[in-house]
């Protein structure tokens, strides 16, 4: 009993209660400093707020540098501009992200300093001033640590942006490079085409000297010449289409001779001919051999035998030829280098003789592709050869002359004229032109035979074909067909379909159309060529093929 009462152990109770109050103040007064540490530290500017300025700063950085390098491409503009908003699209996205989670991280570093806040005050008022220091320092180190993960997170970020936009940088230089290789191919192209085009160019300009030289009556005539000159010469050559083809370029042989075709030319008072007469030997020779005008069998010639290439001396072969030229413009009654009606039939007359000018102007009025084969067929007959001259030769000459393609009226009349000079005939002449040994279903040859005698087959105007289903085929890959309900003009290519199956039967070629229906020529039409008519429309007719002439 005596032992529990003991005065001793009371008075060591009272000094155990006074060093607790103590201690208690103690506590109080630490976290008291250690809150007003925090607050004062968070009023000051915060790790992660000053990583976000890092990130600004070096996004900013980027986006000067991507800029930069923008500007040193030079005629590439228009790409860089593109490239430059996606960098600086990407690195505001990126700024943003980076922001967002530097928001994210202070409220969950604000929200982790009041738990801990928190449960340090209970630990404090439980546990003694040692501790409690303690704990405050650990809780400063805790925040240290956090600290700089947040700075290391944020470092990342900007590692990351800055990768992204050097990405951007080198993509945006590639892209650049492929466009100036895409830009040299093109360049090469163009110099390409723009190499072909100057010798046209050169043959327009030469004949326009030419022509402007030999102009010596009113201003007005030089003048309407010209215009004509500059519109079609100019215009039909270059600019292609449907109704117009290139001019091919003669050779650099032939341009070799062109002093002395001027020299000549100019001393028998053709001289605005020399394009004209540069033409004719392109198709004669190509510039080369002795006689490069064939010229041997012409009568100009007296020194040399007159038999295929006779003469031996270029000079006297150009000094004939150019006589033989201007006598056939005289006959053909040229008024000018641009006269293509006359010229045609002075260039045919080149190639047959004279004698052909006085013949077609006397039964024809002058030049057609049906009366110049019509002629060569009869004289090969008299002469007992299998052929006379060339039935072509006045479109092989004008794709060498820079005139060539001025309209004189014919258009899609030519193949018309050609096909009515055939009514009648039997099909032999057509199968075997085409290169059959026998007999065949001969309708498309005689409409390819038909083109072919006007130069359309070369032109890319008409196909060769011997089945009515390839005519029907190459009009329709090149945009050119048309259905039955169409109204067709002369010239146009007519396919029937006799059962109305589907099946192409038979071809002709229009002839015209009056009152509502379709007048046609057609080949193996009773195995012969005549001339049929169709009502507009009719069951029988398959559609058309549409030249462009």
């Amino acid at each position: 009993m005596s032992k529990e009462i003991k005065t001793r152990q009371i008075h060591k109770d009272i000094k155990v209660i006074n060093k607790v109050a103590v201690g208690t103040e103690r506590v109080r007064e630490a976290y008291v400093r250690t809150k007003e540490s925090v607050e004062q530290t968070q009023s000051k500017a915060s790790p992660e707020e000053y990583a976000g300025d890092k990130i600004t700063q070096g996004t900013q950085s980027a986006l000067k540098e991507t800029v930069h390098q923008m500007g040193k491409a030079g005629s590439f503009e228009p790409v860089y501009q593109l490239k430059e908003q996606n960098v600086k699209e990407a690195l505001e996205q990126a700024g943003r992200r980076a922001c967002q989670k530097r928001e994210k991280n202070k409220a969950i570093e604000r929200r982790g300093r009041e738990v801990k806040a928190e449960k340090q005050t209970e630990q404090t008022i439980n546990n003694t001033g040692k501790e409690t220091i303690k704990y405050a320092d650990r809780t400063v180190k805790t925040s240290e640590s956090t600290s700089h993960t947040v700075i290391k997170t944020t470092q990342e970020a900007e590692k990351a942006t800055q990768k992204l936009a050097k990405e951007s940088i080198l993509t945006t230089k590639r892209s650049a490079q492929a466009v100036r290789k895409m830009t040299y191919a093109a360049e090469e192209a163009v110099r390409k085409v723009v190499k072909i085009s100057l010798a046209a160019v050169k043959a327009i300009i030469a004949a326009m000297k030419e022509l402007i030289a030999g102009m010596t009556i009113g201003g007005w005539i030089a003048v309407l010449i010209l215009v004509i000159v500059i519109l079609f010469g100019g215009v039909l050559c270059f600019i292609g289409g449907d109704n117009s083809s290139t001019v091919s370029p003669v050779s650099d042989e032939v341009e070799a001779y062109e002093p002395l075709i001027r020299h000549y030319a100019n001393q028998y008072g053709i001289g605005e001919y020399v394009e004209l007469i540069k033409a004719v030997m392109m198709q004669e020779s190509g510039g080369r051999g002795l006689d490069p005008m064939q010229s041997s069998e012409g009568s100009f010639n007296t020194r040399y035998p007159r038999r295929p290439n006779g003469i031996t001396d270029p000079e006297y072969s150009i000094c004939c030829g150019v006589q033989e030229v201007k006598s056939c413009l005289e006959s053909a009654e040229v008024e000018s280098p641009i006269d293509m009606e006359h010229i045609k039939l002075a260039l045919q007359g080149y190639n047959f003789g004279n004698g052909y000018i006085l013949w077609a102007k006397r039964y024809y009025g002058g030049y057609t592709v049906a009366n110049a084969a019509e002629f060569s067929d009869m004289m090969a007959q008299r002469m007992g050869w299998s052929s006379y001259g060339d039935k072509q030769y006045v479109s092989h000459v004008l794709r060498y002359y820079a005139f060539g393609r001025i309209p004189t009226g014919i258009g899609n009349q030519a193949i018309v004229q050609v096909a009515l000079s055939q009514e009648g005939n039997g099909g032999e002449t057509y199968w075997s032109w085409y290169g059959f040994n026998s007999r065949v279903e001969w309708c498309a040859c005689f409409v390819s035979w038909c083109a072919d005698q006007c130069g359309y087959i070369d032109s890319g105007v008409i196909p060769k074909f011997s089945l009515c289903s390839d005519g029907v085929s190459w009009f329709s890959s090149h945009g050119r067909f048309r259905d039955g309900s169409y109204v067709p003009v002369a010239g146009d290519i007519i396919f029937f379909d006799w059962g109305d199956n589907g099946s192409i039967d038979h071809v002709g070629i229009v002839e015209s159309v009056t009152g509502g229906r379709v007048n046609t020529i057609e080949g193996n039409s009773g195995n012969s060529c005549r001339k049929r008519s169709y009502v507009i429309g009719n069951n029988s007719i398959y559609g058309y093929g549409v030249p462009a002439y």
